[in-house]
């Protein structure tokens, strides 16, 4: 899970300070790099300090009051909405993201304060999840919130070829729904608050049991264990539940297409048969046992 890996103070700042009071705001915030704000204070013994008016600026960061001050804790996109002068921290969070960190931006009323470091590992399982899709034939594209440096270095470990960053959550809800108008089946997967409204348009929304409530309800997957090899067994499933779909409609056709005229005597004028209503509706038990026990072949589906 993400976790907090460097705390900069600004000259003259001291850095549990910085970091007491960012906390303060963060825990007000369900977001996985929020939390991880929180813990990392507590990990470096620092009690996170009594947050007041919290609002999340989605895409951004979020905002509020925390040990009465005036708190902004997010990206730069956020201090340029609040008119704060961030040039004196950009060399050193450039370097960071160049780690492959997201980086935070820390304001105290209305000046820069420090920022804050969460690296956000990638799972051992992840790159060979997207190289199996790809095997698949499945195109994938990553749209982040980070900035381009820290972008390239994920999607360069991933293997992953197209991507954005820098993406607010209505510029995701235009990607999908792009892509969907281009003709193609579009899944797409998150677990934050910000991937709530491409979620909620894409073909198959997946979110992530470890994210948000808000992702989790907009989606209608829920990986628990935010796995993504679990795209993987989902899609899977998927096609074996459409490929049995498609044989119980073709042998319930075909069974019927017999069936009924049989059951009406069509052969009573050429051999003088019938079919008797008993044995009519026992053979129409049949085909629907017939369909049940073919779908529950899927319980041994191999994910």
């Amino acid at each position: 899970k993400p976790r907090l890996v460097a705390v900069e103070p600004s000259e003259g700042m001291d850095e549990r300070d910085v970091l007491r009071i960012a906390a303060g705001l963060a825990r007000s915030s369900e977001h996985p790099l929020s939390n991880a704000v929180v813990e990392g204070a507590r990990e470096r013994g620092t009690v996170p300090g009594h947050g007041g008016e919290f609002r999340a600026l989605p895409g951004k960061g979020i905002a509020g009051t925390a040990e009465g001050h005036r708190v902004a804790l997010g990206n730069a996109a956020l201090f340029a909405e609040l008119g704060i002068d961030a040039s004196a921290l950009a060399g050193r969070a450039e370097q960071l993201r160049a780690g492959g960190d997201t980086v935070f931006l820390v304001a105290l009323d209305g000046r820069p304060a420090g920022l804050l470091a969460v690296a956000d590992p990638i799972k051992p399982t992840a790159a060979e999840a997207v190289r199996a899709l790809r095997e698949d034939g499945v195109h994938v594209v990553m749209l982040t919130g980070d900035g381009r440096t820290t972008a390239e270095v994920v999607a360069r470990k991933l293997g992953i070829e197209s991507f954005e960053a820098e993406v607010l959550p209505a510029r995701k809800r235009e990607i999908v729904t792009r892509l969907r108008g281009e003709g193609h089946v579009v899944a797409m997967a998150g677990d934050g608050i910000n991937d709530a409204p491409a979620l909620a348009v894409a073909d198959v929304g997946i979110a992530m049991g470890t994210g948000t409530d808000v992702a989790m309800e907009s989606a209608g997957i829920v990986l628990v264990k935010g796995d993504l090899r679990g795209l993987l067994r989902a899609r899977r499933l998927s096609q074996g539940t459409l490929r049995n779909i498609r044989q119980n409609l073709f042998w319930a056709f075909a069974y019927n297409v017999v069936g009924v005229p049989l059951a009406a005597g069509v052969l009573y004028p050429f051999a003088g048969l019938l079919l008797s209503p008993m044995i009519a509706s026992a053979a129409m038990s049949f085909s629907s046992v017939s369909v049940i026990f073919n779908s529950l072949r899927l319980r041994h589906l191999e994910l």
